[in-house]
Parts: structure tokens; sequence; C-alpha cells
């Protein structure tokens, strides 16, 4: 990024006294806003640990990882202008997760990191997104992943189809194929910027995981509005300002109890439901 943006995030931080200066025991003063600050993106740029730093900073590794924590718990404080996200929290999560399982000895495919996976759990427990849309005339009441062949027939999945016949079905393919491509360019961006999005993130906190893909995806909007070249138009009025449109309020649902959860793990596992979600779209596209 520019010297200019990142004084700028230096200056919020600071101002919000997220990565305060402190003084020790002899009145000391310790490493200044602006060098916590620095500790923080290399550690998001480069994806080393935090002891990288000691001797070219000055900075241990203890207070490497609170500054790379207080930097990414404030993504709000430090954005400029205001962003609309795309990626939910979660999402950003379990894509890091999924992502950071491949590479690992052993058998790591999508099945199995599937099997061992907690990205469906709100969703079993009833407290996920409330979600409700319309396809082909019918009322669908769960969201869902686009994937390719590998996955089961789940009606959370939105899979493409193998070898279409027909037109409506080989136009359905090519439009879910380009929009799933859209996604893994998008998580592939993130990777190229911000290393350490590309190192396992076993030895992370599920919280301290989302807060760091969040913080990546706001500071890379912030550099993409900084040098001019706006990746999204976040108002569809074009005399609006810059600044972005609040999203929608997130409503969640309530828990359930043990027949509920038994009885939505069967629903989210219902082959006909995906059929009928995957007859209904390809229709509605």
């Amino acid at each position: 990024m520019r010297r200019e943006l990142f004084l700028r995030i230096v200056h919020a931080l600071e101002t919000r006294r997220v990565l305060p200066r402190r003084e020790d025991a002899a009145h000391r003063k310790g490493p200044s806003p602006l060098t916590k600050c620095t500790v923080a993106l290399r550690q998001l740029a480069y994806g080393t640990t935090a002891d990288m730093f000691d001797e070219y900073l000055h900075v241990g590794d203890t207070t490497g990882r609170q500054c790379l924590r207080g930097e990414a718990n404030s993504p709000v404080g430090i954005r400029y202008p205001p962003q609309r996200l795309s990626l939910k929290r979660s999402l950003t999560r379990d894509l890091w997760i999924w992502h950071a399982h491949f590479g690992v000895a052993g058998s790591n495919n999508d099945i199995n990191v599937l099997n061992s996976s907690s990205l469906f759990t709100e969703q079993c427990n009833g407290n996920s997104l409330v979600i409700s849309f319309t396809a082909s005339g019918r009322q669908h009441h769960k969201g869902y992943y686009l994937a390719d062949g590998i996955y089961p027939r789940w009606p959370v999945f939105l899979k493409t189809i193998s070898c279409p016949t027909g037109a409506r079905r080989e136009f359905f393919a090519a439009k879910q194929e380009a929009a799933r491509k859209d996604v893994e360019r998008g998580f592939g961006v993130l990777q190229a910027r911000w290393g350490i999005v590309k190192c396992p993130a076993r030895s992370w906190y599920m919280h301290h995981i989302a807060n760091i893909m969040y913080a990546c995806i706001i500071l890379h909007n912030m550099i993409i509005h900084d040098e001019g070249r706006a990746a999204s138009q976040w108002s569809d009025d074009e005399a609006a300002p810059s600044a972005g449109h609040a999203a929608p309020p997130v409503v969640r649902g309530l828990p359930y109890g043990l027949s509920e959860r038994l009885q939505a793990q069967e629903s989210m596992r219902n082959q006909q439901a995906h059929l009928d979600l995957m007859n209904d779209m390809i229709e509605e596209v």
C-alpha cells in the first residue's frame, strides 16, 4: 500500500487506542503505534511468525501477536471509506480452513474436509442466518453454496452439471461455473496479497481466523480504493458518493431442541430437496 494510506491506518488505530503505547516499570515507553502497525501488517503480508521481527523492529513475539489481534479485531475502525463486504465472517473463516487443510500430509480431499468441518453446525442448531428465496415459483428456506460434482446431493449445495444435456442445462452449468470461479479467484487475490491466508490455520482460534480474514478483505478494499481502481460499485446510483451503503441487518433463528436438530440434519441431507433446488434454479436461470 502507499505510504499515505499506511499512515492513515496508523492514525486511525492510534486515535481509537487500539495499539496504545505503554510504559514499563522503569517508565520507558514501549513500541509506538507506528511500529506495532508495521508488525501487524508484516505478519498479514508475509505470513511469518511474530518473532521474525524482534531484531529488526525490537518487538517481542507476544507483543507481535497482540498487535495482530488488535488490528484484526478492529476492522471497522481502520476501514476508509466504509465498505460493504461481500463475504461474511463465518464464510471467510471456513474458506480459509478449507484451503489450509489441503497440502497437508494425508488424504484431505473435499469430502474429508467436509466431514470434519463445522460449517453447517449453526444451521443444524437452528441459529443460522434466516434465508428465504423463491426460484421458479417455489419457496426455499436454506442458503446454498456453489460446489462441483464431488460434493453430496444436499440442498445446501448448488452443484454444476458434469455432462449437461439440452440448452437450459448447458446455460445453467456455464453460469454456475462462472460464479464459482469468481469466488475462487477472489480468494486467490487475497492469498496473493496477504501471505497469512496461505498458511495453515490450525494454530489460530476460530474467532481470530474470522477477524484476520475480515481485516484482509477490508484492507484489500482500502488499497484498491486508494489506488483509484475500485473493483465494485457499492451503490446503484451513479451520483451517490463512494462511501457505500449499509447492509441489511442479520436475522438469526432460535436454537433448536434435540428432536428439531435431528430433523434439521435430516432435511439438510435430503436428496429430493437437492433435486428440487437444482430443477428450480435451472428454470430460474
